[in-house]
C-alpha cells in the first residue's frame, strides 16, 4: 500500500499517531478522536492538537455520537479505555462496566466501515477478564472480529523485554479483514497444515511475531472454536462463560489457538539512563513529614481490615523497593505517578542524592515519548495521568513496521 489511511480513537496524547508515523510515512492519519468525560478541561485533546494541528478531523466528542463521523479508512486504531479490565480496580466490571462498554462503539465502526485492518491495546488483563468469568470479555471481542470477518492475533507484550524503560505489560490485538492478502495467505495455509499454521503464526509467521520475535513457548495450550463457546445474552453470558486464553494466540475462520510464548528479550534500558541530571524544583523531592507514609504505603502489612457491611477480613501485601532499584526498568507508570502511595516511583536524585519521585518529563521517557511531548500548557498532575494512560510507543512503531511491509 502506498498509503495507510488511520482512524485513532481515544487517542489521549497520539502515541499510537507517533508510533505509526515514525514507523513510515505511510501512515496518514485522517481523523482521531479523544474526549475525557470526566474532565472539564480537554488537556489531552489539546495536547494532541498543539502537535497534529487543528481541523474538523481531530474531534473533542463523546464516541458515542463521534462515531456518525468516521470515515473510510485502512487501519483502525485505538486504546481504548481499560479501567474496568484492570487488576488496579477492586470488582472491575470489564465488557459491562461504564469504560468496558465502549468495546461496542469500536464494533459500531467496524461493523459499519470494515477496515483493512485493527489495531488496538488494552492491559495485560483483558485476555482473562472479569476475575469470575475467565476470558468471558476477550471471547466476546474475538466473536465480533469474527462474525465481522476478521482473523486475530494477540500478545501480552512487556515493553521491557523488547529493550525499553518500563515494565509495563499491555496486549495488543491486530486484526486483519478477510479481503487482505495477509487473511487470505493465512487461510490457505490453515487449509493445508491445519494447526500446525496457527502455532507457526503464534510463534513466527505472523505480524505480531515479526514485531516481537519469540524464543520458545510453554506445553499447554488452547484449541477451540469460537462457535463452541457460549452466547445469548449478557446477563446468560456472564454466568456461562469461561475460557482461558494464553499470553498469545490466534484466531482464523473461527478457530482459535493459543499458547504461552516466551520471548527473545532484548537490554531493557535502566531507569537510571532516562532521569534528569540537572537541578529539579523542591516539589519533587519527598517531605520529612510524608515519609510515615511513604514507609507505610511501601512496606508489608498484615493487618484486619473492616468492609463497608462491617464484617472483618485479613488485608496482606508484600513490600515495594524503596527506593526504587536505578540499574532495572522501571514499574509499570499510573495516572496516580508522583502522589504518596505504592505505585508511586522513588528514586536516589542524582544531584543531591535525596529522595524524589519521577518528573513529568522522565514519565514521558519511560513511555517513549519526546521529552516535553505534554508540556503544552496542562497542569503537572495532567500531565502524570496522560502518561499514565500513555502506551509505549516504540512498540507500537515495531507493529507499524511491519504492517507498512505487507502487500496489498
Amino acid at each position: 500500500m502506498n498509503e495507510i489511511k488511520t482512524v485513532e480513537l481515544f487517542a489521549g496524547v497520539g502515541g499510537f499517531r507517533l508510533g505509526l508515523e515514525s514507523a513510515s510515512k505511510k501512515f496518514k492519519t485522517i481523523w482521531a478522536n479523544q474526549w475525557e468525560p470526566s474532565m472539564r478541561e480537554q488537556d489531552a485533546f489539546a495536547c494532541y492538537i498543539s502537535h497534529f494541528g487543528n481541523g474538523k478531523k481531530i474531534v473533542c466528542q463523546d464516541i458515542a455520537t463521534a462515531k456518525a463521523q468516521v470515515p473510510e479508512h485502512d487501519l483502525l486504531v485505538g486504546g481504548f479505555p481499560c479501567q474496568d479490565y484492570s487488576i488496579m480496580k477492586k470488582n472491575a466490571l470489564g465488557i459491562e462496566g461504564s469504560k468496558g462498554t465502549l468495546w461496542w462503539h469500536i464494533h459500531d465502526i467496524v461493523r459499519e466501515k470494515r477496515p483493512k485492518y485493527i489495531l488496538l491495546e488494552n492491559v495485560d488483563r483483558i485476555i482473562r477478564s472479569p476475575a469470575k468469568q475467565c476470558g468471558r470479555d476477550f471471547s466476546i471481542i474475538l466473536r465480533c472480529l469474527y462474525e465481522n470477518g476478521y482473523a486475530v492475533e494477540w500478545r501480552v507484550v512487556n515493553a521491557a523485554e523488547y529493550g525499553q524503560a518500563q515494565r509495563r505489560r499491555r496486549t495488543f490485538i491486530l486484526a486483519y479483514h478477510n479481503t487482505t492478502s495477509v487473511y487470505r495467505e493465512f487461510a490457505d495455509a490453515l487449509c493445508v497444515k491445519g494447526i500446525k499454521m496457527m502455532h507457526r503464526q503464534v510463534m513466527g509467521a505472523g505480524i505480531l511475531a515479526k514485531a516481537f520475535p519469540t524464543e520458545g513457548h510453554g506445553r499447554d495450550y488452547l484449541e477451540s472454536w469460537i462457535d463452541e463457546m457460549v452466547y445469548a445474552d449478557i446477563p446468560t453470558l456472564s454466568n456461562l462463560q469461561k475460557v482461558y486464553f494464553f499470553n498469545a494466540g490466534v484466531m482464523m475462520n473461527g478457530r482459535i489457538y493459543s499458547v504461552n510464548i516466551w520471548p527473545r528479550c532484548e537490554k531493557a534500558i535502566p531507569i537510571k539512563t532516562i532521569l534528569e541530571t540537572g537541578s529539579l524544583d523542591e516539589h519533587y523531592f519527598l517531605k520529612e513529614q510524608d515519609m510515615k507514609r511513604w514507609l507505610y504505603a511501601k512496606g508489608a502489612k498484615q493487618e484486619r481490615r473492616r468492609r463497608k457491611d462491617g464484617s472483618i477480613y485479613r488485608f496482606s501485601e508484600g513490600a515495594v523497593r524503596f527506593p526504587d532499584p536505578l540499574d532495572m526498568p522501571s514499574r509499570t507508570i499510573l495516572t496516580s505517578e508522583s502522589q504518596v502511595g505504592r505505585t508511586s516511583h522513588v528514586v536516589v536524585d542524582s544531584m543531591t542524592g535525596r529522595l524524589r519521585t519521577l518528573t513529568p518529563l522522565e514519565c514521558e521517557r519511560l513511555n517513549g515519548f519526546p521529552d516535553g511531548w505534554t508540556d503544552t500548557g496542562m497542569p503537572e498532575k495532567m500531565r502524570y495521568f496522560c502518561m499514565g494512560n500513555a502506551l509505549v510507543v516504540p512498540l507500537v512503531t515495531r507493529i507499524g513496521q511491519v504492517l507498512s511491509k505487507l502487500d496489498e
